[in-house]
């Protein structure tokens, strides 16, 4: 797709025998419900042309994202870490500035808070909120937005302002693809892309949709949306391992984002796989990585808006 290989810009990796990921539970997360390591990644990302990967947190615990840092300097193939830290804490600044000096510290492109969890769906308006966002800025980051639909308004708002900080949407805000519904999504997408500091992310989209039969065709009108929005030069594409192993392998995910974007110009697709996020994030590929491979009901009772 590139000379450079491709990239993926949101996956995930956890070890149970290190913590608890609260998250998984119920009979249908179950097949997650074990570690998940770098190496169970290379082999898949190896054979999908992948050479530079963004490692996103999953839980809101201080001591994860030293852990993602110190994964990224071994320079295998994370070349970009979304770490975690408390937006609302008085020394935020200075939790920042710590992270950035750890090991791998250098690797640290970006923050994230589980905002779909709160109850709240202004919580990104909140003051205090608004100051972390600012301090996130002022570090040079990203802010990456896990947020469901009821909370894109807050989303647009902040962003309009915070002009100074890039907003990166996740996995495309959660549509909901199970049941085919665009509106009010694709209307908050409209309004959120319109804002020049904002990217989104192909990600995530299998596991909206229902886990054992969805087609290439339930995520079209979706990924169109996103590219009409946003263009391919502010979307980029994202795994999501291993949560998308609940539906789909991850040579499908990457091959259907590859068909879904097969219309596009040369250089718009090798936006959506990597210059996007190689300068939304600063990532340069790892030293290590796999360049010369090739690319690309009423009811869901999988459904789990509470997943990463």
């Amino acid at each position: 797709m590139t000379a450079t290989g491709l990239v993926d810009a949101h996956h995930h990796v956890w070890d149970l025998a290190v913590r608890d990921q609260d998250w998984i539970r119920g009979e249908e997360l179950k097949p997650l419900r074990r570690s998940f390591s770098l190496d169970d990644l290379t082999p898949a990302a190896r054979e999908a042309g992948v050479t530079s990967t963004v490692l996103v947190q999953t839980v809101t615990v201080a001591e994860e994202t030293p852990e993602l840092l110190s994964l990224a300097e071994e320079g295998r193939l994370v070349t970009g870490v979304v770490g975690w830290t408390d937006l609302t804490a008085p020394d935020v600044d200075e939790a920042l500035a710590h992270l950035r000096n750890l090991p791998g510290g250098r690797h640290l492109v970006g923050i994230r808070h589980q905002v779909q969890n709160e109850p709240d769906p202004e919580w990104l308006l909140r003051q205090d909120v608004l100051r972390g966002l600012a301090a996130v800025a002022a570090a040079g980051l990203a802010y990456d937005l896990v947020i469901v639909e009821r909370q894109l308004p807050a989303a647009i708002r902040a962003a309009a302002l915070l002009p100074q900080l890039t907003f990166v949407l996740d996995h495309a805000g959660k549509p909901a693809i199970v049941t085919g519904e665009r509106e009010p999504w694709a209307a908050y997408v409209r309004r959120f892309a319109a804002l020049p500091n904002t990217v989104c992310k192909l990600s995530g989209l299998v596991t909206e949709a229902r886990w054992d039969s969805w087609t290439i065709d339930d995520l079209r009108p979706y990924v169109q949306t996103v590219l009409d929005e946003f263009g391919p030069d502010r979307a980029m594409f994202g795994s999501d391992w291993p949560v998308c192993t609940l539906a789909a392998s991850y040579k499908e995910v990457t091959q259907v984002m590859a068909d879904l974007t097969s219309d596009l110009e040369k250089h718009e697709r090798s936006a959506v796989f990597g210059t996007t996020a190689r300068r939304t994030y600063g990532l340069h590929d790892a030293p290590t990585g796999c360049a010369g491979a090739t690319g690309p009901g009423p009811s869901d009772p999988h459904h789990d808006p509470h997943s990463p």
